[in-house]
């Protein structure tokens, strides 16, 4: 299966894994970032062993991307990017939305303690 298939095919997991990985942690930490017009708050691991990065991402009119960056064997970067269906959404835990949403709105990155994003 390609990156592509995985990110398209099985992007449930993917957001599972994610959520399951950041709750794992003693902190979590979700970020503002930009780019020319767009805007998100951003939320991710590393998996550094495999140079890949998982991330999900909160755009204004509350829409979600799963982002997925990988290197290949010759050291390119890409980067896959599915927007999420309201199903999708529905597997982010709530308390994880309201902080992205608070993140995106105030535009500015907050530090938390991972087991509240269980909730």
């Amino acid at each position: 299966m390609t990156y592509e298939e995985l990110v398209k095919n099985h992007s449930g997991d993917m957001i599972e894994k994610l959520v399951t990985w950041v709750i794992s942690q003693e902190k979590a930490d979700i970020h503002f970032d930009f780019a020319d017009e767009d805007q998100w708050a951003i939320i991710s691991m590393h998996i550094y062993e495999e140079d890949k990065e998982i991330s999900l991402r909160l755009h204004l009119n509350d829409v979600y991307d799963l982002y997925f960056g990988y290197y290949d064997d010759d050291d390119e970067f890409f980067e896959i990017v599915h927007i999420l269906t309201e199903e999708e959404k529905k597997i982010i835990p709530e308390a994880l939305r309201k902080l992205m949403k608070h993140v995106l709105d105030k535009e500015e990155g907050v530090r938390i303690p991972s087991n509240f994003l269980g909730k």
